[in-house]
């Protein structure tokens, strides 16, 4: 099989292979569980002090836990758990409603290591929402803080987070550092239920298993980011403004512990609180969100802390700007940005950079991790296509879910018969490789016959100095059909017109990606990671608008 050294194309297959040296994992028939093998990963280096290294920091308290005190307390609840309830078993659910606190990854792994699915919910979900969500998943037990608990069922057995109680089981058995998962896992066996942003349809519980996440892992732990090598070693800091009960902060959680890293915490966002712990706690490493970038390039806050520390931000979770990465580069030109691609679907990141001069491709998710396939199939004709022609990304590799719990229809729709995962977004690779999503496939903007990327307004928006955030919609019109509509957030003190908008953007696009609409707000809606919530605006314009508009 031919395949480009240079971007990793089969002209043979059209499919793009990952140009990174494959990392081994074990035998998919060998029991293990994602615990057992994150603390694998942790105990091979020699050198790794469990006594003495800081694995958890509470940003708010400044409360510490080492990583021998981690261990001992979710094998302590472990224990606790199966002494207490006889009846958990393997692959049943357990439900998690709560804040990031320090208290929460010593629940996931006490959880992960008896083999129960972990399926950690937003906890400002509501009665009906939750409701929806238990309905998918099914749970056996919860463990909510005190007050959000009164959401749940009185049919779930709950568990308070924030009690004597549960405080009496993290220290009632002080077992001993050599970690082994009390029951035998399979690597097939479902890890976690985490559920889709919604942000497109109804919500969905998606399957992710142990093998899902010791793939992923494994490739975190043999590939990392590679800095100057002849730096002074500096213990990695990171502080996470994610929630833990998304993708990406499930994921990183498990990656910085795998790592040995120290990892601060903060149980609500708060830009300036997150400046200040950058600098008290000498953050080395973020992964963020877009607008959280925007906001360090763009923020006169950022100005009044010692950021120095910080040497790399990993940013995911929806497409960076070029224009945007450059002013982020020329406040802080010692700090790498990593930028990434992954999904719920995928486990976390499947594509990154892992060399400084990797992140000198703006706008680029970077390239194919290690084990992973890709195709870009056009979504008229389901060929597949070659490097610089755009179509939905394809994905196939170890990392990729099980399916959608309880809904056999959304996974057949999605994943093929050959385990392909059909990813929705509109995407194209260069000849070097590199992967750049172009926007969602269900976002396009119809404006005649022609197809307009909102993303890629919105980057060329947040690069005007006196814009501070904007999104894109379709705007519906009798003449076009759609007409793209900007909401734009103005940036403190300034007075931008409408007019001058439109006049920037039309100097920067093709006369079909034109903004032919604007309206001024005093926040972009976004769920927790940063993705703008589309629908909401749409039914924001909707409410009060004419269907004809200036052309």
């Amino acid at each position: 099989m031919a395949i480009n050294p240079q971007n990793g194309f089969c002209s043979k297959t059209k499919t793009f292979h990952s140009l990174r040296p494959p990392v081994p994992l074990p035998p998919p028939s060998q029991p293990l569980s994602i615990t057992d093998h994150t603390f694998s990963l942790l105990f091979s280096d020699p050198t790794f002090s469990p006594s003495t290294t800081v694995v958890l920091i509470d940003s708010t308290t400044g409360h510490r836990l080492t990583y021998a005190d981690f261990i001992r307390q979710f094998q302590s609840l472990a224990t606790s758990l199966i002494t207490r309830f006889p009846s958990l078993h393997k692959n049943q659910v357990a439900l998690i409603l709560s804040p990031t606190s320090i208290h929460i990854p010593i629940i996931y792994f006490s959880l992960l290591s008896l083999g129960l699915t972990v399926s950690p919910v937003n906890p400002v979900s509501t009665s009906s929402e939750l409701t929806d969500l238990i309905n998918l998943s099914n749970p056996t037990i919860a463990f909510a803080t005190s007050s959000v608990a009164s959401k749940l069922p009185s049919s779930i057995r709950t568990i308070i987070i924030d009690s004597p109680e549960f405080t009496s089981m993290l220290n009632k058995y002080n077992n001993n550092l050599t970690f082994k998962s009390p029951r035998a896992i399979k690597q097939d066996d479902t890890s976690a239920i985490l559920y889709s942003s919604g942000t497109t349809g109804r919500i969905k519980g998606v399957e992710l298993t142990h093998r899902n996440f010791i793939s992923i892992t494994s490739f975190s732990f043999h590939q990392r980011f590679q800095k100057d090598e002849n730096a002074p070693a500096v213990h990695p800091v990171s502080l996470f403004p994610l929630p833990l009960f998304h993708v990406f902060g499930f994921f990183m959680l498990i990656r910085a512990i795998c790592l040995g890293e120290t990892l601060v915490l903060m149980e609500r966002f708060d830009f300036e609180n997150m400046l200040k712990a950058v600098e008290k706690y000498k953050v080395t490493y973020m992964p963020v969100s877009p607008p959280l970038v925007v906001a360090m390039a763009k923020s006169e806050l950022v100005l009044k802390y010692d950021l120095s520390s910080l040497s790399l931000i990993g940013c995911g979770g929806a497409p960076l700007g070029k224009e945007v990465a450059k002013s982020f580069a020329a406040r802080f030109p010692d700090v790498d940005i990593v930028q990434g691609y992954g999904m719920t679907e995928t486990g976390g990141g499947i594509t990154g950079m892992n060399k400084p001069d990797e992140c000198d491709h703006y706008g680029s998710a970077g390239r194919l991790s290690c084990n992973v396939e890709a195709k870009i199939v056009d979504p008229e004709t389901g060929e597949a296509l070659s490097p610089m022609q755009e179509g939905e990304l394809w994905l196939r590799g170890p990392m990729i879910m099980k399916g959608y719990v309880r809904d056999n229809e959304a996974t057949a729709a999605t994943l093929d018969s050959e385990g392909w995962l059909k990813t929705g977004d509109l995407c194209y690779f260069d000849c070097d490789g590199f992967l750049y999503i172009v926007d969602r496939l269900k976002e396009l903007i119809k404006y005649k016959a022609y197809q307009v990327p909102p993303a890629e307004l919105e980057r060329y928006l947040v690069s005007i100095p006196e814009v501070a955030d904007a999104a894109v919609i379709p705007y519906p019109d009798e003449d076009a059909g759609q007409i793209p509509m900007a909401y734009v957030v103005r940036a403190p003190g300034s007075k931008i017109s409408e007019a001058k908008i439109m006049e920037i953007i039309a100097k920067k696009v093709s006369p079909y990606k034109k903004i032919r609409k604007v309206a001024f707000i005093s926040a972009i809606p976004k769920n927790p990671t940063g993705k703008i919530l589309r629908r909401e605006l749409v039914k924001h314009a909707l409410s009060g608008a004419s269907t004809k508009s200036k052309l």
